[in-house]
């Protein structure tokens, strides 16, 4: 938003060659910056700016498209989109409006217009290299390799059903042997897929929960990971009566640590014990816990990092000493001992959940659509479906359609391209 150094105004559709000839009194050469005055229908000076020309469908949106790349003041780009929208056949652009267009002709799918809403979106350097990956259409191409097997296989299917006295199609059970082990390879890789971590979990950020009895130093480590006074510390048992969260990045990776009332069995009143099952139900949902209490009470977790906390009062104290032992790290967030190596900990933990180098992870909506393609997918050995070509073919269609929902490209003319040229039926 204004003020900066540049502002683009762009405009598209099939009025962008008009309204910049009006602004700039003529076109440009194609894809090439030229520097032009922009000026009202009346002539009115608004700006000396650079001017680029694209001429559909190698655009962004597929249409006609104009820039202007104006100075940033607010009264320029004001000026300059109330000349615009004076133009008959233009008006201002809704929320993604250029995004949706692109969509709707056909340069990005749904994958990749999810993908470009989370770049712009990203404020951490894990979210950056998920979302452009996605953007550029990693997940696009995975999904476009599934549907080429399921076309394939799909065109076999309808190839004997319906054309089986055809000389050049394939016929008996070997078509339906085939069919099953190809649904079979393409299920299990659907399912590796499925396995990866979710995409929330890098744009939400992971889960981080503090928890162990009251005076733990609970409070006092999340200010000190938050580097602010977020919590309240004090010695009196059940101060903290809530849930207090605040998001963080370590090592560009997002996270939302939590700090929790002290768990104990009993309590001086109600609302403490409110907190209490709160801290539970975040213990159990939590990525990573952070536990503070004693290595013997600490809850089931599979990424649980035991912390024997403020060194800097039990130091010198056997029983304590001994305890510590058992736990990941010693701990003071009063003086600093142990917070670098609290941080590799947390990070080496938060790595296991994120998609390795070079993965790409799925959104809720789109691992629904491949979850139900790969179920599709999935034949009993020595069912009745198994034999049975007609509910193959029905299968392999409804599959399609689950992996369709990721994209929105695919369609039933494209199994009638395959079907027709790959086997030479009607010649």
């Amino acid at each position: 938003m204004p003020p900066a150094a540049i502002a683009v105004v762009r405009v598209s559709g099939s009025q962008a060659g008009a309204a910049l000839q009006v602004l700039a009194g003529r076109l440009p050469p194609a894809r090439r910056a030229t520097l032009a005055e922009i000026k009202t229908m009346n002539g009115e000076p608004l700006d000396r700016a650079l001017i680029l020309w694209f001429p559909g469908p190698a655009t962004a949106t597929g249409e006609d498209l104009a820039e202007l790349h104006l100075h940033g003041g607010r009264a320029v780009v004001a000026a300059v989109e109330a000349a615009l929208t004076a133009l008959p056949g233009l008006r201002r652009a809704e929320a993604g409006e250029f995004t949706r267009r692109a969509f709707l002709s056909g340069r990005i799918d749904l994958a990749e217009a999810e993908g470009l809403a989370d770049l712009l979106a990203a404020e951490t350097e894990s979210q950056r290299v998920q979302a452009l990956g996605m953007a550029s259409g990693h997940v696009s191409r995975a999904v476009a390799g599934w549907q080429d097997r399921l076309l394939t296989l799909m065109a076999a299917a309808e190839a004997e059903l319906n054309f089986a006295d055809e000389d050049d199609v394939e016929v008996g059970e070997t078509v339906t042997l085939k069919l099953i082990a190809g649904m079979t390879d393409l299920s299990k890789e659907l399912a590796g897929w499925l396995a990866r971590p979710a995409a929330e979990v890098i744009s939400e950020g992971l889960s981080v929960v503090i928890a162990g009895p009251p005076n733990a130093g609970k409070s006092t480590l999340i200010n000190a990971l938050a580097r602010r006074e977020l919590a309240i510390v004090s010695p009196v048992a059940g101060t903290t009566r809530d849930v207090i969260e605040t998001p963080l990045a370590l090592d560009g990776i997002a996270m939302r640590f939590s700090d929790t009332a002290g768990l104990r069995s009993e309590s001086a009143d109600d609302i403490e014990m409110i907190g209490i099952d709160r801290a539970k139900a975040a213990v159990e949902a939590a990525d990573i816990l952070l536990w503070l209490g004693a290595p013997k009470a600490v809850p089931n977790h599979p990424r649980a990092i035991l912390i024997a906390a403020q060194a800097d009062r039990w130091r010198g104290d056997a029983a304590a000493e001994a305890e510590a032992g058992l736990c990941d790290l010693i701990l003071s967030a009063a003086t600093g001992e142990g917070m670098e190596a609290l941080h590799r900990m947390i990070v080496e933990r938060a790595r296991t959940l994120l998609p390795r180098d070079g993965e790409a992870a799925l959104r809720q909506r789109q691992r629904a659509a491949l979850g139900e393609a790969r179920d599709w997918l999935r034949i009993a050995a020595g069912s009745r479906e198994a034999s049975d070509l007609i509910l193959l073919a029905e299968r392999l269609r409804l599959a399609s359609g689950a992996l369709d929902r990721i994209t929105g490209r695919a369609g039933v003319e494209d199994m009638l391209d395959t079907l027709f040229g790959r086997f030479c039926i009607g010649k």
